[in-house]
């Protein structure tokens, strides 16, 4: 990995794909867990933030893989524990009286500083924690922001009814029931490409590493590795193109540099299935001056 790449100092705009077969990537649970679609043009979605949750459940893996200090790799967002919890532990590891009514600029600036040093999602981005007793704090805003993904192509998802052997009330049994219908959903098949873009601005406020990065990109690569079940299918990262600025303002517009990379599928494919099917190019031979690329996968 280049060292320009890894740099919290400097402006960072990057593209990811990545791929399903037979699977949802991101169910709607308002509509019956349907894979997210754009009605109007029939492509496929995932969240922001279920890239992030992603992201979340794997960074604090890889760091330790990386040799890092896990006291810095802890997860605000974790299933199991309340935030207004853990954003109240600020105060008391800090020396603040919690049902304090005002606290100090100082006292404020402390807490929120041990948020970021203990919590890599906190570094990366922000969150709010004024929703209990520790209104004061407000909200720290991230350096790294992930837009939707969406898929190059329209997906159909297809609806497929299942049954099980048994049954979930037990007076069903007792009438006689044997078995029990379902159904699930998946997309066939979907490349889908998304975007993200770090400030190193926000980042100097946050206290983002060199190392806090290599986590991350670690974590994209092998994310889907560790966040595998039945309903996703076969989930993969298929490219990771990461330009870098000269210093944190930036050189040249994100959307220039990012619709530098390209992806069409090949002549005389007609419904594609497999990511062969496509082809994406780098059109990075004659970038602007101050601003290096890396394909960290593709």
């Amino acid at each position: 990995m280049k060292p320009e790449t890894i740099n919290p100092d400097v402006r960072h705009d990057a593209v990811v794909f990545f791929d399903v077969v037979d699977g949802n990537p991101n169910g709607d649970p308002d509509g019956g867990n349907r894979p997210r679609v754009d009605e109007a043009t029939g492509h496929g979605l995932v969240t922001d933030v279920a890239l992030k949750r992603k992201i979340r459940d794997t960074i604090g893996f890889a760091a330790e893989t990386l040799g890092y200090q896990p006291e810095r790799y802890q997860v605000f967002v974790e299933a199991g524990h309340a935030l207004n919890t853990r954003a109240a532990e600020s105060y008391t590891a800090t020396g603040i009286e919690l049902k304090a009514k005002k606290i100090t600029s100082e006292q404020a600036e402390a807490a929120r500083r041990w948020m970021t040093e203990r919590y890599v999602d906190v570094r990366l981005f922000g969150a709010v924690l004024s929703t209990g007793d520790t209104k004061a704090l407000g909200q720290i805003r991230g350096p790294l922001q992930f837009g939707i993904a969406r898929s190059v192509d329209p997906v159909l998802p297809v609806s497929h009814a299942i049954t099980r052997v048994t049954q979930t009330k037990q007076e069903d049994i007792d009438k006689g029931e044997k078995t029990e219908m379902g159904s699930k959903w998946t997309v066939p098949y979907g490349l889908y490409r998304a975007q993200f873009h770090y400030s190193a601005a926000l980042a100097r406020k946050t206290g983002v590493t060199s190392n806090d990065l290599q986590a991350l990109y670690k974590t994209l690569q092998f994310m889907f590795d560790h966040d595998r079940t039945a309903t996703r299918g076969i989930m993969t990262l298929r490219g990771l193109y990461v330009f870098s600025h000269h210093d944190a303002f930036g050189t040249a517009p994100a959307q220039s540099l990012l619709d530098r990379i390209e992806v069409e599928r090949i002549t005389g494919v007609g419904t594609a299935r497999h990511f062969t099917d496509y082809k994406i190019t780098a059109s990075v031979a004659d970038l602007p001056s101050g601003v290096t690329f890396e394909a960290l996968v593709g």
